[in-house]
């Protein structure tokens, strides 16, 4: 996942250079990458839910579901999300939307399959905070300043060698390589990167406070994550891959143990996740 999203953005980057290349105005490369860093906001909610074959379940089709997520949202004071339900044996839930008013919340078949009511409430407390907390908006935003970043860097390049092209044309100059433009470009992406990695790590052990005091059992919350983190070891390779296009916005991580790199995963340790919840556990008296 890594290594996908660190290309993509590469691939932003490079875009929006070969854009102001040609085209010779800035502008144009910064109103297409902001017109698709908006539109994947906007439209965050049905494109996760699309990608992953979801269908939104209205409350006769799902009673429990709807009744789970109900009470919460009554709980938390917020308005109710979409219900929706992936049917995939992959033990997971994720939500998405730019706003908590529109928002969806998913869950697959296979965590339905493998968790009690009460951890799957746990699991859902936890989706829900994301959406209360606009994670995807900060998520957004923080993604779009870094490619932005990239952007800016490129037309200070390109404005500074403006006179250098000038004085190419009549013999006097060498000009700024497009490849070290290029180069400088991805440099601040890269490091834009490593830090919306770790803004994703925070904003789920964040999700995961919420969501235990919300129920007021975090223990609950501790035993999903344990026994979705087992199973997803023993998922197919490729459900996995299928999946990993979302695996930034899942309860757990859609990757196996081992291609895990500290500083380029989307969710935290599971230690360190378990470690929070039993601190909050010993406050609530709800011991893991």
């Amino acid at each position: 996942m890594g290594g996908v999203s660190l290309g993509l953005g590469a691939l932003y980057v490079a875009f929006g250079a070969v854009l102001i290349s040609f085209s010779g105005s800035a502008v144009i490369g910064l109103v297409i990458t902001v017109a698709l860093a908006w539109g994947q906001w906007y439209f965050s909610d049905t494109l996760a839910l699309k990608s992953m074959g979801a269908r939104v379940v209205s409350p006769e089709q799902a009673p429990e579901l709807h009744a789970m997520i109900d009470r919460l949202c009554v709980m938390a004071d917020m308005p109710k999300p979409t219900v929706a339900v992936a049917v995939t044996d992959l033990p997971n839930a994720f939500a998405t939307g730019r706003t908590p008013r529109h928002s969806a919340v998913c869950v697959t078949t296979g965590i339905m399959q493998r968790l009690d009511a009460d951890e799957l409430e746990g699991v859902l407390a936890h989706e829900l905070s994301h959406v209360a907390n606009r994670d995807v908006s900060v998520m957004t935003v923080a993604s779009s300043l870094g490619l932005l970043a990239g952007f800016i860097t490129r037309w200070g390049f390109y404005l500074g060698a403006g006179s250098n092209d000038r004085d190419n044309r009549n013999g006097n100059g060498n000009g700024v390589p497009f490849i070290v433009v290029f180069l400088v470009s991805m440099l601040v992406y890269f490091v834009s990167f490593l830090l919306t990695r770790a803004l994703s790590r925070y904003r789920e052990l964040s999700a995961d406070r919420s969501g235990a005091y919300l129920t007021g059992r975090p223990s609950k919350l501790a035993s999903a994550l344990v026994k979705i983190s087992g199973d997803m070891s023993r998922i197919p390779n490729e459900d996995l891959r299928g999946a990993q296009a979302l695996s930034a916005f899942f309860f757990a991580p859609a990757i196996n143990r081992a291609s895990v790199n500290a500083v380029m995963a989307t969710h935290p340790p599971l230690e360190q996740r378990l470690a929070q919840l039993a601190k909050v556990g010993a406050e609530l008296s709800d011991p893991i």
